[in-house]
């Protein structure tokens, strides 16, 4: 078939695209999948059978591999290596259920996924969501539809990994609010062995007292460059119901409060805590020194907005 006018070759590589890749050179998309530290999370009370909250979520330099790889018929595979992923039923695997919801939306071809997990699962740090996430800004390089307004239906985290960065979000976690920034902020991470199930902590929290909202005092106080101010205002609503449900996470934030950090606070609804640094080399330091029996990790800020490599 000849086109003497390239915009109509265009015109009919689109409408044919969802046949074709979006970008025929573009086969194979290799993602760094970013986790991520709630730096508040402010839980609100509930809508029906759901939990509205309000969060600032930063994604953090600890990264899980994602290769998504164009397919010419409709099967989606994937492959999970690393952190007991490996045990992980396709049913319950968040790659695979994004890639079909993005397959089915848009009538695209197939993909192949490999993930190369280095994000400890269970511990707050959107490990399934940032893969989920990867997985759609894979296959938005490969066949060039939004996954935006799809993201909230794979989960309250995935829409703010999908962008990356400093995010705010709110209700059900698919109202987010990108905040530019350049800060530069440290963690130590203690990651216990004992994970927390969400579920149960949303359940718990709603029997005991409600924390007060500490979103808008962080936020004031990164505004005007308060690292120290923010880092004392960073709390998390579910931290009481998760130390009864789990004593490791209690255990873990008591350890990290002994090198007195700006501040201490725990992701998700645990079990990883974490503390805040004035700088890097005090996060070494503490990490150099401390004796303790968890998983332990140094992080910092990943500020650049998410996207396929």
């Amino acid at each position: 078939m000849g086109f003497s006018d390239p915009h109509k070759f265009f015109e009919y590589f689109l409408a044919k695209r969802g046949s074709l890749c979006y970008n025929d050179c573009v086969r194979i998309v290799k993602i760094n999948a970013y986790g991520k530290l709630n730096l508040t999370l402010d839980v609100l009370g509930k809508t029906g059978n759901f939990h509205e909250i309000d969060s600032l979520v930063t994604t953090v330099d600890l990264s899980d591999k994602v290769r998504v790889s164009a397919r010419k018929d409709g099967k989606i595979h994937v492959t999970m290596r690393g952190m007991g992923s490996e045990e992980i039923f396709p049913e319950e695997n968040s790659a695979w259920r994004a890639a079909d919801l993005y397959q089915r939306t848009f009538e695209t071809p197939g993909v192949d996924i490999l993930i190369d997990k280095n994000i400890p699962m269970r511990a707050g740090l959107g490990g399934s969501s940032v893969d989920a996430a990867a997985v759609l800004r894979g296959m938005q390089k490969l066949y060039g539809e939004s996954a935006e307004k799809i993201a909230p239906q794979l989960g309250s985290d995935v829409p703010a990994l999908l962008h990356g960065g400093l995010v705010r979000m709110r209700g059900r976690g698919e109202k987010i609010t990108p905040i530019p920034s350049n800060l530069k902020l440290y963690f130590l991470l203690l990651v216990p062995k004992n994970g927390v199930d969400t579920g149960k902590c949303y359940q718990k929290s709603d029997a005991l007292p409600p924390c007060a909202p500490c979103t808008e005092s962080a936020l004031k106080k990164l505004s005007i460059g308060d690292l120290e101010g923010a880092a004392k205002c960073f709390q998390n609503g579910l931290f009481p119901a998760a130390c009864e449900l789990e004593p490791q996470v209690k255990l873990a934030f008591d350890e990290l409060t002994d090198f007195s950090p700006w501040g201490v606070n725990m992701t998700g609804s645990g079990s990883g805590v974490y503390a805040v640094f004035e700088t890097e080399e005090l996060c070494a330091w503490a990490k150099s020194r401390y004796r303790g029996k968890f998983g332990c990790y140094t992080l910092r800020m990943q500020q650049e907005k998410q996207k396929g490599e």
